[in-house]
C-alpha cells in the first residue's frame, strides 16, 4: 500500500500591504507591545508601508485647498429671471461680459423668465452652492415677490448676497395721447375718469406693479394694473397705446424716440439723461415709499466665502470701468458697490418694509 506523501504547508505569500510583526521595535526604540507602528517598516526592503486608507485619503486632504485656488475653472451660468430686452437682461449681459474678461472663464447669460422673476430665482435657490450658478436680482425678486405666496423660495435663507450693481431709476411714462405732463395733471385726469386708466408692468409683484399700487393709494385714484411677462412686452403695449402708462426704466428709449412721455422719475434724485424731468418726490409723491429700485448679484445659500469674495472683488472692479458705468447709466442704474454683509442687511430691511406696504395695499 502506497502512502501518500503530504507536503508541509507553504508560508503565506508576501503582500505589499502586509506589515511586519507587531512585536518589532517601534520607532521610539521600545517594543510595539502588540501595536502596529505607523508608518510600518518592511524588514525586507527598509521601506515604509502606509495603510491603504491613508493613501486613498491623501488626495482628499488637499481638495479644499485645490478648490479654493482653482475657482473658477469652468463656465458660470448667469441667470436673468426676465425675458430678453428687459432691464434685468440688459444688465445681466453687460456684467457677464465684464466678469468673463476678469475671471477668464465664460460667464453665460440664461433667461429663465416667468412669475414675476420667481422661476429663475427658484432655479438659483436650488442650485449647487459652488459659485457656478448666479442670479441677477432685481430688488422685487427678493423684497416683493416672496410676499405674494407663489415664489417657492425664501429670500432671506436661500441666497447668499454677492455684490450690488447699483440703484435704479424708473421712469413714470405715459402714452403721448394722454393729456398730462406731470403727476398732478395725471391725478386730476384719473379722478375725472375713475377706472378708465391702466398701467403695464413686467408682472405681478414687480417694482412697476408696486409703484402703481402705491401711487393709487397715496393719490386716491382708481387705475387698473395690466401685468405682462416682462418689461419689454409691457413697454411695447405702452407704445402701441394698449395701456396708458408704466413705471419702468425700459421706457427710456421710447421717451428718447418720442413714442412715450416721461412725467416723473422715481429713484435717488434726477436721472442725468432726463434732467428736465422732476423726481416724483419733488412733485410731492412717494416720499415715504419703501425702496424697490436696485440690482445685485446673488448666489445659492452656503456658497463658500472664498467664492463670494472672489466674485465681489471682480464685480466691484468692473463697476469702475468707464464703459460699464456709461452703459448702466443708459439702462437707468447709478453704479454703487457694497460688500455682501451690507447687501444682505439691505435685503432684510427692505423685505420687511415692503411686506408691510403690500399687506396694507391688500396685494399680499
Amino acid at each position: 500500500m502506497c502512502r501518500r506523501r503530504t507536503r508541509p504547508p507553504r508560508p503565506p505569500a508576501a503582500s505589499p500591504w502586509r506589515g511586519p510583526p507587531h512585536d518589532l521595535p517601534h520607532a521610539s526604540g521600545r517594543a510595539g507591545a502588540g501595536r502596529r507602528p505607523f508608518p510600518d517598516l518592511d524588514p525586507r526592503t527598509d521601506r515604509m508601508i502606509f495603510p491603504r486608507r491613508a493613501l486613498l485619503g491623501a488626495p482628499l486632504l488637499a481638495f479644499p485647498a485645490l478648490a479654493q485656488e482653482g475657482y473658477p475653472n469652468r463656465p458660470i451660468r448667469y441667470i436673468s429671471p426676465y425675458p430678453p430686452g428687459a432691464t434685468n437682461d440688459n444688465t445681466s449681459r453687460l456684467m457677464s461680459r465684464a466678469l468673463t474678461q476678469r475671471l477668464g472663464v465664460p460667464v453665460v447669460v440664461e433667461n429663465r423668465a416667468g412669475a414675476g422673476g420667481s422661476v429663475g430665482s427658484r432655479l438659483v435657490a436650488g442650485a449647487a452652492p459652488d459659485g457656478y450658478t448666479l442670479l441677477n436680482v432685481s430688488a422685487g425678486n427678493l423684497t416683493v415677490v416672496p410676499h405674494l405666496g407663489h415664489a417657492g423660495y425664501d429670500p432671506l435663507r436661500d441666497f447668499t448676497p454677492v455684490a450690488l450693481t447699483g440703484d435704479s431709476f424708473s421712469l413714470f411714462a405715459v402714452h403721448p395721447s394722454l393729456p398730462v405732463r406731470n403727476i398732478a395733471e395725471l391725478v386730476a385726469y384719473a379722478k375725472a375718469n375713475p377706472g378708465k386708466l391702466n398701467y403695464s408692468s413686467a408682472g405681478i409683484g414687480t417694482a412697476g406693479h408696486f409703484r402703481g399700487a402705491l401711487l393709487a393709494e397715496e393719490a386716491g385714484i382708481d387705475i387698473v394694473h395690466v401685468p405682462f411677462p416682462g418689461s419689454a412686452p409691457a413697454a411695447n403695449a405702452l407704445v402701441a397705446g394698449d395701456v396708458h402708462m408704466m413705471f419702468d426704466p425700459i421706457a427710456a428709449p421710447h421717451v428718447r424716440g418720442g413714442r412715450a412721455r416721461a412725467i416723473a422719475v422715481f429713484g435717488d434724485g434726477r436721472w442725468d439723461e432726463f434732467g428736465d424731468v422732476p423726481n416724483a418726490v419733488e412733485q410731492g409723491v412717494g416720499l415715504e415709499w419703501p425702496s424697490v429700485g436696485w440690482f445685485g448679484l446673488f448666489a445659492p445659500a452656503r456658497t463658500p466665502a472664498h467664492v463670494v469674495e472672489t466674485l465681489n472683488a471682480h464685480f466691484n472692479a468692473a463697476l469702475e470701468e468707464p464703459e460699464v458705468v456709461a452703459a448702466l447709466l443708459r439702462f437707468g442704474l447709478r453704479p454703487r458697490t457694497a460688500n455682501p454683509a451690507e447687501l444682505g442687511e439691505r435685503v432684510r430691511r427692505e423685505h420687511a418694509a415692503v411686506g408691510d406696504a403690500l399687506r396694507r395695499l391688500h396685494i399680499a
